[in-house]
């Protein structure tokens, strides 16, 4: 069961947040897609439940009940998160997201070094400044638009989403094939997301062409990036870069997948993030 609430925020702001709440050996917090809602990821629930696994999560600002954030980074999820973990008295976790949920969790563990036991992604968005990589390389033209719309300032952004259409090329064959099998959950969690306009998404992608504010470098926990080689949304040379930044990084490409199809990973994913998680934990414990 996952219960769902509002956390109150400095300011006035507030976060929708997700808990599973089950007894676990290790807590991870789940950083949704763009544009998604942050619920837990379906899929992985029974898994999780069998590794003892606990998801927290939240809808980042802008999204659903979440107090929108114009200007965030993408670094400033760290925030958002240890707020989360202080109200749930969780002081260590682990971290695990998909697309730009990813690109969130390795900001977080850069910035919340003493808090995180490990973090994991799959298909992660290097950052905007990162030295040396082709960002918009081999990106579907559709997508690029999208982001480049994003580098010349919110009217662009907002003025290209008024009138941007889907394209299905931005998607493989095996990317759609996930849709229509055990990841339809995807659907679900994105019609949520754009149900009250794409201001979250906008305040993402927007996010995603800024610094992060926080440098892959400085990650001290181990580091699992998995991509899918034929991703057409975000290539997977932005894993293999942030696989040389991050310093306990392990790079797993996978051939003939997609930016949907790469999900087929999770689990083993999921599996080696509750490993590493609770060793980093366990040698925690031991050293104190």
């Amino acid at each position: 069961m996952v219960t769902e609430s509002e956390l109150a925020l400095p300011g006035g702001r507030s976060l929708h947040v997700y808990d599973t709440g089950t007894p676990a050996r290790l807590t991870v917090f789940w950083h949704h897609g763009t544009p998604n809602t942050g619920a837990p990821p379906g899929p992985l629930l029974p898994l999780a439940r069998t590794l003892g696994v606990r998801f927290v999560s939240f809808d980042r600002p802008g999204y659903r009940s979440s107090t929108p954030m114009p200007e965030r980074t993408v670094g400033d999820v760290a925030g958002c998160v240890a707020a989360v973990a202080d109200a749930l008295e969780i002081p260590r976790f682990a971290l695990l997201g998909h697309s730009g949920g990813g690109s969130h969790a390795l900001a977080c563990a850069a910035l919340l070094p003493e808090r995180v036991l490990a973090v994991a992604s799959l298909a992660a968005v290097a950052p905007f400044d990162a030295a040396g990589l082709d960002w918009f390389g081999g990106m579907a033209a559709a997508g690029a638009a999208s982001l480049r719309a994003a580098t010349e300032g919110r009217a662009a952004k907002e003025k290209h989403e008024a009138a941007a259409e889907f394209d299905p090329d931005v998607f493989t064959a095996a990317d759609l094939a996930t849709l229509r099998g055990s990841w339809s959950w995807l659907d679900e969690v994105v019609r949520a997301a754009l149900a009250h306009g794409p201001g979250g998404l906008i305040d993402d992608d927007l996010a995603y062409v800024r610094p992060w504010g926080g440098d892959p470098a400085s990650i001290s926990a181990p580091v699992l990036l998995v991509h899918g080689e034929e991703d057409r949304m975000v290539p997977a040379t932005h894993s293999a870069w942030l696989a040389g930044r991050c310093p306990d990084a392990e790079y797993r490409p996978s051939p003939g997948d997609g930016h949907l199809s790469v999900l087929r990973h999770a689990a083993e994913t999921l599996t080696w993030l509750a490993d590493h998680g609770s060793r980093s934990s366990e040698a925690t414990t031991g050293a104190r």
